[in-house]
């Protein structure tokens, strides 16, 4: 039996959810779904709650993909929990903001979708089984508190009610099984795809040959690419071996390629995201990232080791935090996000069980006061000293004349001791570009912009939807607001 596991990099509290999959694949589906991430677990529901006999097929031994390190935060604008606590927020604000942040690349019909369909998007998922905190907070770029995490503070909150829901409905999640082609008839339709099963990731010659039918369609979700060393630096020569990524080993090209060989028009792939603030400590995603966006970019602040000054907007957007972060480390500093034990605990209610794990794993230190602060990062203690209190000044004023960053409601000023501290280097995260699809999620033709029959895509894999910079939580939104969008149009068109 193949089995199916989702894991993650915080699974405190969070079951594992195994369960047996068929063994034999079956020679023809209505739908396949290729990726088992957030947008392909959400595309399979849809496409299963509308009719269709649907099989998910997932490379990696176990299920989730890079979802299974998510933070399971999702932007969600004119939600009913802005609403119950009187917070103003509509689509049209988010849009503005993903247009503001992205340099306006992003295409305005696709954000108006995403954006006008997150909020009934977010009620779907309670349906199926997904339980949101209902304290609301904001992200780097965002102009309004619109974003929800999970009960549990990871993706696993969605990806685990997903996988129960799919067994529900009967929906087979087979693992270890690679998708090497695309397969089209004569007429040009795709009908099908051509994968490994029992496939072993890094052992291209693994498993055995199987030709999988769609009757109605293929669904690509198949995630970004900033683990493939080779195609990063095709489109971008800077993106050498030596910068770390976030993603998890299987988020490779080699269906992007496929996608293109078959004629799918790829757009803005050369732009590619970092995570400014993940631990050098942690290899790949890691929790030090989440204690510096909420502990330093909510809680606290962020320090330059060299002048023991802030140096940023801790709540700005990814890649201004990323350039400021670069310019300090190529002057031979370091960067670290700190907070209080006020901090922490504020952190601890948002992200549970993480401060232990960042403990045992030395991506986070606690120093007893701002003198030992400072003597551990080689700063000078008045130095770093005025900073606090320059800081909490600011607090206490609610307003930001350094930086003018947006303070928290729940931040307090900085004088509860000890203090915590992780330190941040970006790693490579995020593809903002990849397949055309219209606004239904059909594939585009690179040769006449019209869809390729019988192929979809949602996802990571997609592009021309967050521009130059994607905004944080709005991952999550565009995977599960296009995934459901996909199981839907895949079955309406095969009504046509």
């Amino acid at each position: 039996m193949l089995q199916v596991m989702v894991t993650g990099a915080l699974c405190a509290g969070v079951p594992s959810l195994i369960w047996a999959a068929p063994q034999t694949i079956a020679p023809e589906y209505d739908v396949i779904v290729i990726g088992s991430g957030f947008a392909g677990l959400a595309a399979a529901i849809s496409a299963a709650e509308n009719g269709a006999k649907v099989a998910v097929l997932e490379k990696m031994q176990v299920a989730g993909g890079n979802s299974s390190r998510s933070g399971g935060m999702m932007a969600i604008p004119g939600s009913s929990v802005q609403k119950e606590q009187g917070i103003e927020d509509s689509p049209a604000k988010l849009a503005a903001d993903m247009k503001r942040i992205g340099l306006g690349l992003g295409d305005p019909e696709h954000i108006k979708v995403v954006t006008e369909l997150a909020a009934p998007t977010f009620e779907w998922t309670k349906k199926q089984g997904v339980v949101w905190r209902t304290d609301l907070t904001g992200k780097g770029g965002h102009s309004a508190r619109r974003c929800l995490i999970t009960k549990e503070g990871t993706g696993q909150g969605i990806l685990v009610p997903f996988m129960a829901r799919l067994k529900e409905l009967g929906v087979p999640v087979f693992t270890g099984v690679k998708v090497i082609s695309l397969d089209k008839n004569k007429d040009g339709r795709v009908i099908g795809v051509t994968a490994r099963e029992g496939y072993k990731f890094g052992k291209e010659d693994s498993g055995k040959t199987v030709e999988i039918k769609a009757k109605d369609g293929v669904i690509l979700a198949f995630g970004g690419f900033s683990a493939d060393i080779a195609y990063r630096t095709l489109l971008d020569p800077k993106l050498t071996a030596n910068l770390k990524t976030t993603n998890q080993p299987g988020a490779t090209a080699e269906l992007m390629r496929e996608a293109s060989r078959i004629g799918a028009n790829i757009i803005q792939a050369d732009w590619i995201q970092f995570l400014p603030n993940t631990s050098p400590d942690e290899e790949g995603m890691g929790m030090g990232s989440h204690f510096a966006s909420v502990g330093g970019s909510l809680y606290g602040l962020w320090l330059n080791t060299n002048t023991g000054k802030r140096f940023t907007d801790e709540f700005g957007d990814r890649k201004t935090a990323t350039d400021a972060i670069f310019k300090v480390l190529d002057a031979k500093g370091r960067t670290i996000s700190v907070t209080d034990a006020e901090g922490v605990e504020s952190f601890k209610k948002v992200r549970p069980g993480a401060m232990e794990i960042l403990k045992k794993n030395g991506a986070v230190k606690e120093y007893a006061d701002l003198d030992a602060l400072a003597k551990a990062y080689g700063m000078n203690p008045e130095v770093l000293k005025q900073t606090f209190a320059d800081f909490n000044k600011s607090i206490e004023a609610g307003k930001d004349e350094e930086f003018n960053r947006k303070f928290d409601k729940g931040l307090k000023s900085l004088t509860h001791a000890p203090y915590y501290v992780s330190e941040m280097s970006p790693k490579i995260h995020h593809t903002m570009g990849g397949i055309a699809t219209d606004t239904s999620t059909r594939v585009l033709s690179v040769v006449n912009d019209q869809p390729i029959p019988g192929l979809y895509a949602a996802g990571e894999c997609t592009g021309g939807i967050h521009g130059a910079v994607r905004i944080g939580a709005n991952a999550v939104m565009d995977c599960l607001v296009n995934g459901k969008v996909a199981g839907e149009t895949v079955m309406k068109d095969a009504k046509k």
